[in-house]
């Protein structure tokens, strides 16, 4: 569903993400993990087709994101690692905003809007004005909105930020949902135990550069580490040029 090539960002004085290459499947959890700085976001961004790459390609479900943009996007739920909200709109109104953004039939749209309210825990409050939510339910509203058009690929920067040991279950357990429908699912982020637990394959980036990727089991063979946590082997992977 995700297939990057050569993809490279180069800013003249930073060359953020180099030469990358991955291919993400159908129903596939795939997390993205490394240092700050690394060129996370700026490759999430170049997929998202917020910003343009320097060279390579980006083709989102066999539609090329330079040739084919919107096409390409509208297979796309998107959520920034800082996503912004109109917080003078309620939670129901905002996810109005978003069906019209993307063509939800209005038809389809009350069900829609509902079914992911309750899913998310926010329909108590899908008529109070966003500036009332709490960080975490700030969070869960941009995520089911981007789920809100059906979108065949879930891309997303730090999807746990601010979310408390509840909410942090309810989304682990909504995302292993949305994979078992075919979904796919690109995720970064810095809780590396969220990471080993949920992602199926893991992406490991340092200066731009992807130094490894596997499963956790694989990922271990890599670092030489046998039974050792994600983050022992993310440490060993990422030490200054052991990896580059």
């Amino acid at each position: 569903m995700i297939q990057v090539r050569e993809l490279t960002k180069d800013y003249g004085t930073t060359l953020a993400v180099n030469k990358l290459n991955l291919n993400v499947s159908a129903g596939e959890i795939y997390g993205f993990i490394g240092p700050n700085g690394a060129g996370k976001t700026t490759t999430i961004r170049m997929m998202g087709g917020i910003l343009a790459p320097t060279s390579g390609s980006i083709v989102i479900g066999g539609r090329d994101m330079a040739r084919d943009p919107v096409a390409a996007k509208k297979m796309i739920g998107f959520v920034p690692d800082r996503p912004f909200l109109y917080e003078k709109l309620t939670g129901r109104e905002f996810l109005h905003f978003t069906a019209d953004l993307y063509d939800v039939s209005p038809e389809t749209f009350p069900a829609k809007a509902e079914t992911l309210l309750r899913q998310f825990a926010l329909w108590d409050w899908a008529d109070e004005l966003i500036e009332a939510y709490s960080h975490g339910m700030k969070q869960r509203l941009i995520i089911a909105s981007a789920l809100l058009h059906d979108p065949q690929i879930l891309i997303i920067d730090e999807p746990m930020v601010g979310l408390d040991p509840a909410a942090v279950h309810m989304v682990k357990d909504i995302f292993q949902e949305l994979a078992r429908k075919q979904i796919t699912i690109f995720v970064s982020t810095h809780t590396l135990s969220i990471a080993e637990e949920l992602c199926q394959r893991i992406g490991v980036i340092h200066k731009g550069m992807l130094l490894a990727q596997g499963t956790v089991n694989e990922l271990r063979q890599i670092a030489k580490l046998g039974t050792a946590r994600l983050e022992e082997v993310f440490l060993t992977i990422t030490k200054e040029d052991t990896f580059l």
